[in-house]
């Protein structure tokens, strides 16, 4: 019996490249969101335009659906390796939450600690059939505007205003001054309020794209995206009418957050897949991409940082950019990781923060090396 430690993860080999490529496109669009609110007014104005309507909020949203794919494929390997997983499951997302703690107390950067907390009910709808999923996720939909409509009717108190504004205020001043110090306190005070309002507390986007995820796992639309041409182009046209609907037409006809901005994700993602489908080709040309996918979260940390010591007060505080400035900055930056990524996923398995996260979900180190090739005997007899 082979008593050498084992890894804990699917090999590389077991990975889908497609995933892969949409979380690089999907940091290449957060990147470009989170420069673009360093951008200020100019003639280039509409490229701030285009980035609101097409990027904000979407980059986010395909982060969100390929965690529940993530959550559905780890799942599906520890069914068929009869391996327990709900408890570790719970410990990756704790350790999730320790690096999205510290990443919005350090950084300013609050998405990790959400993923983490909405991870967990996952657990309790793995086995759930796809029409009670469909049915939930509708019900997520709806859930936050149905919460306004009562707190606007005087049914539900009225958030505080005033406490908000105070909090907001206090951090903008913050970022402004040279202390990194008064700037983690202010930080730490905003958190304090944030992880309290009731738009983080109630299921809305970030579980209906969880269920997305999941549903495109079970039902192998990633892997065989021409299989679901059809599926796939419904839900672009959904995601189109859903976005203009939101940006155009008057609240009382978004059906009660049905019709949201945000919904743009899925015509993203299923003109991606039809195009993959369509070009099987194009997963490998865009290998590049998917390299920097593969470390998603370490690059994703290691973008917050840089933003973080580029606009903030304490460190070299760069005043606001042109738009177009903003689009350079933007592929600057992802060259860069992209460039990290291929180096470092050369001679090791996994992204630095990926293997902590996974050494520390499992409680032992994890393989850090690449096996080197071996070299059959009868070859390196030959070669001598």
């Amino acid at each position: 019996m082979n008593t050498e430690p084992r890894d804990e993860v699917a090999p590389t080999a077991d990975r889908l490249a497609v995933i892969d490529v949409l979380r690089g496109f999907a940091l290449l669009g957060m990147i470009l969101v989170h420069f673009h609110d360093h951008t200020g007014e100019g003639l280039d104005d509409w490229v701030r335009t285009a980035v609101w309507r097409l990027a904000e909020g979407k980059s986010h949203g395909t982060f969100a659906l390929l965690f529940g794919a993530g959550f559905a494929l780890q799942s599906e390997r520890a069914a068929r390796a009869h391996a327990p997983f709900a408890a570790t499951w719970l410990r990756r997302l704790a350790v999730l939450a320790a690096f999205g703690f510290a990443a919005h107390a350090c950084f300013g950067f609050n998405v990790l600690l959400g993923y983490a907390i909405w991870g967990a009910p996952l657990l309790l709808l793995r086995r759930a059939s796809t029409r009670k999923l469909a049915g939930i996720a509708g019900a997520a939909m709806v859930v936050g505007s149905m919460f306004w409509r009562l707190v606007e009717g005087g049914l539900l108190p009225e958030p505080d205003q005033a406490a908000r504004e105070h909090v907001y205020a206090v951090l903008h001043a913050a970022e402004q001054q040279g202390s990194y110090a008064t700037l983690l306190e202010a930080r730490l005070h905003h958190m304090a309020w944030f992880y309290q309002q009731p738009f983080f507390v109630l299921p809305g986007a970030t579980l209906v794209l969880f269920i997305a995820g999941m549903l495109a796992v079970r039902h192998r639309v990633f892997e065989q995206p021409r299989a679901h041409t059809r599926t796939l182009a419904a839900f672009a046209i959904f995601g189109v009418v859903a976005w203009a609907a939101a940006n155009w037409l008057p609240r009382e006809f978004h059906l009660f957050g049905v019709l949201r901005d945000q919904w743009l994700t899925f015509t993203w993602i299923a003109g991606a897949l039809l195009l993959a489908g369509r070009w099987p080709g194009l997963v490998a040309a865009l290998r590049p991409i998917g390299t920097a996918g593969r470390m998603a979260f370490t690059n994703y940390l290691l973008q917050i940082a840089v933003l973080d010591v580029m606009f903030s007060g304490y460190a070299l505080h760069v005043p606001e950019l042109r738009p177009l400035a903003g689009l350079l900055a933007t592929a600057l930056l992802f060259t860069g990781l992209a460039v990290f990524s291929r180096i470092w996923l050369a001679r090791h398995r996994h992204g630095p923060a990926e293997w902590l996260w996974r050494s520390l979900t499992y409680r032992r180190a994890q393989p850090w090396r690449t096996p080197a090739p071996r070299i059959p005997l009868a070859t390196a007899r030959g070669s001598s």
